[in-house]
């Protein structure tokens, strides 16, 4: 197994829950919540086309940015630089989201999808076809409005290109190796909990653990590959994917925030991991968002989940 292969493992051990078995009912937006996501993902495409301040109006002063092969960008400012930065690289001629769901929690809205993307460098000829997936977290305010605060994606295979998706230019953090929440509640020593024993898991290369985490209705986001969604789906991928894991000397997972909404958590995390496989070894960081429900025994599990490379 080549290093590019060893590090596209290592990029979903920072959120991991158990199955449920107890379903519960999907929250579905409103008309009026899913015409604006509408509108958003039109102006969205515009902006990656090279509009970039369409995207102003729609994001947080405190926006957190986690695209793949880039350390996290925090803060509105960054964040229209990193787009800036982008078109100041490359040459869209289309993209296109295609929404798959779009879930309000009341305070949160999550909307989750596919984004075909087709590129080329400004200083070269070759197009490069590209297929990802997306999940978007909104904030809903006080007065009903809704605004960006988490946007999160990855890519469905290996591109040629990846070393010219990180801009060394645009401020980021390395949240994996920042401080993170003290364990000083319920909920925090629960999810420090779950995260060891993930630890443990992965690890372990345990995929029948593993697939304890999810729940039955879950969905996994992982990069380089499709989404995984369902208990069969996952059950599934996590048997093959971790006959190729590498040897873990150390793996630790953590996180920096974590939002309670009623049945759900959200929670933002990243890991450390140092690895071997025969003559080669490595240390990488990455980072992660997941969205955990409670079941009706009162444990969590995955929900939806999505990892990206640092």
């Amino acid at each position: 197994m080549n290093s590019t292969k060893l590090v596209c493992h290592l990029i979903l051990f920072s959120v991991l829950p158990i199955s449920n078995t107890h379903a519960q009912p999907t929250i579905k937006a409103s008309d009026k919540t899913a015409t604006y996501l509408s509108k958003f993902r039109a102006d969205y495409a515009k902006s990656i086309l090279g509009k970039t301040e369409l995207l102003e109006n729609y994001l947080s002063e405190n926006i957190r940015l986690m695209p793949e092969f880039q350390k996290t960008i925090l803060g509105k400012v960054n964040a229209l630089g990193y787009y800036k930065a982008f078109s100041s690289r490359f040459i869209v001629t289309d993209y296109r989201r295609n929404e798959m769901e779009i879930l309000d929690l009341g305070t949160r809205v999550i909307e989750i999808g596919n984004f075909i993307e087709k590129i080329k460098l400004k200083n070269g000829d070759k197009e490069y076809n590209i297929d990802g997936k997306y999940l978007s977290l909104w904030e809903r305010l006080e007065n009903g409005n809704l605004t960006l605060i988490t946007e999160a994606w990855n890519y469905n295979h290996q591109l040629d290109i990846e070393p010219l998706l990180k801009f060394e230019e645009i401020k980021g953090v390395d949240i994996a190796l920042q401080s993170h929440l003290p364990i000083d509640s319920p909920v925090r020593f629960e999810l420090a909990a779950l995260n060891k024993l993930m630890e443990a898991t992965v690890s372990q290369h345990d995929s029948k653990l593993w697939k304890q985490f999810y729940t039955d209705d879950g969905m996994f986001l992982y990069s380089r590959n499709p989404i995984y969604q369902g208990r069969k789906a996952i059950d599934k991928f996590l048997e093959e994917h971790t006959k190729d894991l590498p040897i873990f000397e150390k793996l630790d997972i953590r996180n920096d925030r974590i939002d309670e909404l009623d049945n759900y958590v959200i929670e933002y995390a990243s890991h450390i991991a140092i690895i071997r496989n025969g003559e080669f070894s490595g240390v990488f960081t990455g980072k992660d968002l997941a969205i955990w429900r409670r079941g009706s025994q009162g444990s969590l599990k995955i929900f939806r989940h999505i990892g990206m490379y640092d």
